[in-house]
């Protein structure tokens, strides 16, 4: 029986947590960097903990790489699992980035798949013996999903969701599950039981972003081949920004969301804007590969609501239009840019990325650049759109299961979550008008009017902020309201020349746009040289390989190939 009092379950849970831990894969707490080193994300590589051959394994390969490796038995499952399960055990002593550690049982999976491949010569599947990890809102049976709750904490699933069947058929090995915000409706990922997940490029003065926070970090310090997260506001590519990695927001209902801890009412999520599963990894092939085998699970058998069948994502969804035919007959690919989500101005060196990297696209002759208008577009109607879906369930119990336990609210949700009166149904058939108005709108206005293939915008209108910084999730809860695919691509860092304009002679256009140039302070600028500057890729609704494949072209060009070609 869980206890009462949220400190007594904190406790308990941290005591559980180390119990998870093997001490020899651990660094000596004497040995820790201490609290004000900055960037540790080579300290895995320097403690001595693994061994060169450990460090060649998790430093060395993509996902497809590392299977192939398994495959060919240059590395069995078990060194593979063993090497990412030390790393994630550093990384959380970091940067508070886990909150289950699978260890033991993953080390066991590990052994399982290297017997299969010995017997049988062959692997279960094309992740065999990869260590996958995943958000902590998934459920896996005999497992805690308690998102930063306590009182969801000693609450084990019963069931797996149907994404951790779907990777298990497909031969992962799921060794830990990540740290995320309180209820997971923050966009810093930090909670009373497991505290805050910290920015391991720079644990100071950069936010690790939320609610997917923890798999960002997890994947950037290489504990993990890649990560499982959600996305209903950024949640993905917000954190995979800030962290310098990659993620992918499919729409709706291409992978299940069964099998998810809220902490809301079962079916909550379907008042307001339905989260989306979706992939973080260090690189665009492995997005790729992760979305392969969520068609090779066939997840529309076991949940109705699954928006797919075979072959919609090894088959161009596209036939009419893919991006290869686009280049190869010789025809521009049409980008559209979008400088903002016409609410918040972006700070200059958003402004200046965007433009650099539009300047870079023009040098090709296979792309044609199409400005676009946040605002005779109708795109800028869409954040205040999507925070009134945010607000239609009414929170209430929410609230009241965080507060069961005598558990304060995070800072960052003690201003903005409060209960409301939940939608009644005259007001939610209006607000699902008005999203049918808007996307229909949108979908002329921006893709059919300026005849574009794809769509780059930036994932915010700042740089990497501080801790709790954070601010207009317009950027990117519009595409979760359109449920339009998007990725985040890297595109450069912030640099000293980025810091000298300024902000004045600019309409301040309301509240977030007011906060935002607080965002440009004196006293913040320093910090952003730097941190990561990123866009979104989107694409038209169903068009997931599309907006896939025009992250990877998106990526050559900015590396600098002598033809990015796709």
């Amino acid at each position: 029986m869980c206890p009462a009092n949220w400190q007594t379950i904190r406790d308990r849970k941290l005591e559980e947590q180390r119990s998870q831990l093997r001490q020899n894969w651990l660094i000596p707490e004497s040995q820790l960097p201490s609290d004000n080193v900055s960037d540790v994300t080579d300290i895995p590589r320097t403690c001595g903990i693994l061994s060169s051959r450990e460090l060649k394994i998790t430093d060395s390969y993509d996902a497809r790489g590392l299977a192939e490796a398994i495959r060919e038995k240059i590395y069995t499952a078990v060194e593979v699992t063993t090497a990412f399960c030390k790393r994630a055990a550093i990384a959380n002593q970091l940067t508070s980035c886990l909150t289950e550690c699978l260890f033991d049982s993953a080390v066991a999976r590990a052994a399982f798949l290297d017997a299969h491949l010995d017997r049988t010569g062959q692997t279960l599947g094309p992740l065999h013996g990869l260590p996958i990890s995943v958000k902590d809102t998934f459920d896996i049976v005999g497992i805690d999903s308690s998102v930063g709750i306590s009182a969801l904490a000693f609450h084990p699933a019963q069931d797996n969701a149907p994404i951790i069947d779907t990777l298990l058929s497909a031969g992962a090995v799921i060794h830990c599950k990540t740290n995320v915000p309180q209820s997971m409706l923050a966009l810093d990922s930090v909670n009373n039981i497991f505290g805050r997940v910290l920015n391991p490029r720079n644990r100071l003065q950069w936010t690790a972003g939320g609610s997917s926070g923890g798999e960002a970090v997890l994947v950037t310090m290489k504990g993990s081949v890649m990560g499982v997260g959600t996305d209903v506001g950024g949640s993905i590519r917000i954190p995979a920004f800030v962290n310098g990695v990659v993620g992918f927001k499919p729409g709706k209902g291409r992978i299940s969301d069964k099998g998810l801890t809220t902490g809301q009412l079962p079916a909550a999520g379907k008042v307001g804007l339905e989260s989306c599963v979706g992939p973080i990894a260090r690189t665009i092939e492995d997005l790729g590969l992760f979305m392969e085998v969520v068609e090779h699970g066939r997840m529309w058998e076991v949940d109705p609501e699954v928006k797919a069948e075979e072959g919609w994502w090894t088959r161009s969804p596209d036939p009419a239009l893919p991006l290869r035919t686009k280049v190869q007959e010789e025809k521009p690919l049409k980008i559209g840019i979008l400088p903002s989500d016409g609410v918040t101005t972006p700070l200059p060196p958003v402004t200046s990325s965007l433009h650099r990297l539009t300047g870079l696209l023009q040098t090709h002759k296979d792309i044609q650049t199409i400005p676009l208008n946040p605002h005779t577009t109708a795109f800028s109607q869409c954040q205040s759109l999507s925070n009134k879906f945010f607000s239609a369930e009414g929170g209430a119990h929410l609230l009241s299961l965080i507060h069961s336990t005598s558990e304060p609210l995070i800072p960052w949700l003690s201003t903005r979550l409060r209960p409301k009166t939940p939608a009644t149904l005259t007001h939610f058939r209006a607000l699902l008008a008005q999203k049918s108005a808007l996307s229909t709108q949108l979908l002329r206005s921006i893709w059919i009017d300026h005849d574009i293939d794809l769509l780059i915008c930036p994932v915010a209108p700042h740089p990497v902020p501080p801790p709790d910084a954070w601010n207009a999730v317009g950027y990117t809860s519009a595409f979760v309201l359109l449920d339009w695919p998007a990725g985040v691509v890297q595109v450069g860092r912030v640099g000293r020349e980025d810091l000298r304009a300024e902000m004045e002679g600019k309409e301040v256009k309301g509240g977030c746009d007011r906060i935002n140039r607080g965002l440009w302070d004196e006293r913040f600028r320093e910090g952003y040289v730097g941190s990561w500057m990123a866009v979104q890729v989107a694409a038209p609704l169903g068009r997931e390989r599309r907006c896939w494949e025009g992250m990877k072209f998106l990526e050559r060009v900015v590396a600098g190939g002598e033809r990015a070609r796709l």
